[in-house]
């Protein structure tokens, strides 16, 4: 069995968004969340690029909504988590977690557990 893909930063935060919204997660949502809830800007094309990225490499999955009148009958693509995507999600926190304990460790000259 292969390690968990470990994820770089902005495809975490993509990953989360869509986890977050599920099957209603398209670039314009995604962008929009890491705005408001990362402070993270950028771009539609950004986040398509990285979430077309990580559909090669299996992490999530995509298909085409309906038209509507509001895209002047364009449809959205959507996206959402793969198995594979939510094992790199947990594989990346457990290494964020134990490098924040590491580094929340003990002070100089205590003893290390």
């Amino acid at each position: 069995m292969s390690e968990p893909t470990q994820l770089g930063d902005l495809e975490e935060l993509v990953l989360l968004a869509v986890l977050r919204f599920g099957e209603e997660a398209h670039g314009g949502l995604v962008r929009d969340y890491l705005e408001d809830e990362a402070g993270r800007s950028v771009s539609v094309s950004t986040v398509y690029v990285t979430l077309m990225r990580m559909e090669e490499k299996g992490l999530v999955r995509s298909w085409m909504g309906a038209p509507t009148a509001v895209r002047g009958g364009k449809a959205k693509r959507h996206f959402a988590l793969e198995p594979e995507g939510r094992t790199a999600l947990e594989a990346t926190r457990a290494v964020r977690e134990r490098l924040w304990d590491a580094a929340n460790g003990p002070a100089e000259g205590e003893a290390r557990a």
